[in-house]
């Protein structure tokens, strides 16, 4: 792995919300973030995260269609190049 990172979803619901991402290892340029729902074979559109400081990313928008478990994916690109993380979600209607 070339990097890590944490997430912070106050509150993982359906429509617009805010994702917190923390790259606490290795050099982000920029994050972005999208979701899947692989029981259902559902996909969302990545959100482009906004850089709020060094290694701190904020992305806004509808992340999840509907209430359930989803893998929400961080796109993340720095010095050590690109790579994928994938974290688990539940969400609630």
């Amino acid at each position: 792995a070339r990097y890590a990172a944490t997430v912070v979803i106050e509150r993982p619901t359906i429509g617009p919300i805010t994702v917190e991402v923390g790259v606490t290892s290795g050099d982000a340029y920029t994050v972005a973030v999208s979701a899947v729902m692989t029981g259902m074979g559902h996909a969302t559109s990545e959100l482009s995260a906004r850089a709020t400081a060094p290694g701190r990313f904020v992305a806004e928008g509808e992340l999840f269609p509907m209430s359930g478990a989803w893998e929400v994916s961080l796109r993340v690109n720095g010095a050590a190049g690109e790579e994928t993380l994938v974290v688990n979600a539940l969400v609630t209607g």
